[in-house]
């Protein structure tokens, strides 16, 4: 093992200063059994976790595969105590394994299935020298134990990482802010409006009307099934910024029940422009823009 690696230090650590020289012979030792010995662990180690019923979401095929990585990964973290190695590959093995639908137990159970199966192969070898074997555990089991809780953490970061961007894509999918001619917008709201992504909503909107430069912005909340008071209250704060921004805002779409709701609560609806549908709400639009409507044969001029 590396001695000016972070694993190495914090491994030597917990030792007195005598054991350490020892410390330093003996994993070596435990590194060069654990790979003479690794297809017989390897497979012990899968049949445990089949037993427990881990990695599920994954063939035969593409958990002999992960075993195989981390096994050689897990023992070679032992010898050179890279940590950086080891969390490089766990974000890499979280990548691949979590679109899978890999729960962050299963591989925290997997890596403490390994240190079990390596922990008991240690014992079968040394148990006749009762001294040794507790030298033995002594320098494995403090780095099995990092080596366990840096694989949970990175891989935990790595879940949070990717289940915050793909909230956030789907944010973006369900709150389009839509160019439909110079100067006016739309924006269609489908789904639940909670806080958060009212919150975004405006975000987005505020951005929208800079970069086009619009003038009149129709928010279509016919795909919202209900607004409870703080969303509501939001979206009268939105009118607001959209005013200061130089925009006019108009809202179609109301069902009765969010109208109700809107009454009931006491919005101001003298700060909201509504049209009961979005073709309406373009109509309206286009003549606040100076556009002429026509009639006839559905077109605007």
């Amino acid at each position: 093992m590396n001695e000016d690696s972070p694993l190495a230090a914090e491994v030597a650590a917990d030792f007195p200063t005598d054991d350490r020289e020892s410390q330093d012979e003996l994993l070596p030792q435990l590194v060069a059994h654990l790979r003479e010995h690794r297809t017989k662990l390897r497979q012990e180690w899968a049949g445990r976790i089949q037993d427990a019923h881990l990695l599920h979401a994954m063939t035969p095929q593409e958990m002999a595969a992960e075993t195989k990585s981390v096994y050689d990964n897990y023992v070679e973290v032992l010898e050179t105590g890279s940590v950086e190695a080891l969390q490089d590959y766990a974000r890499d093995l979280s990548e691949r394994i979590i679109p899978r639908g890999v729960e962050t137990h299963e591989v925290v159970g997997i890596v403490l299935l390994l240190r079990d199966v390596l922990a008991r192969s240690l014992f079968e070898k040394y148990q006749r020298d009762f001294s040794l074997l507790n030298r033995v555990l002594d320098a494995y089991e403090p780095a099995a134990n990092r080596i366990a809780n840096t694989v949970a953490v990175s891989f935990v970061d790595e879940r949070e990482r990717i289940i915050r961007q793909q909230q956030d894509a789907i944010r973006e999918l369900s709150t389009p802010v839509l160019p439909v001619r110079e100067r006016l917008l739309i924006l269609p709201i489908i789904g639940v409006l909670d806080s958060e992504r009212a919150r975004q909503l405006t975000e987005q909107l505020l951005t929208g009307i800079r970069t086009h430069r619009a003038k009149v912005v129709v928010i279509d909340i016919t795909g919202a099934p209900d607004v409870d008071e703080t969303v509501a209250n939001h979206l009268v704060q939105t009118v607001d910024a959209s005013r200061l921004m130089g925009a006019s805002v108009i809202i179609t779409g109301l069902s009765p029940e969010i109208a109700q709701t809107l009454v009931t609560i006491g919005v101001d609806l003298s700060k909201m422009n509504t049209i009961g549908d979005l073709q309406g709400g373009l109509e309206e639009a286009e003549k606040l823009l100076g556009y002429t409507v026509s009639r006839q044969d559905g077109s605007a001029g």
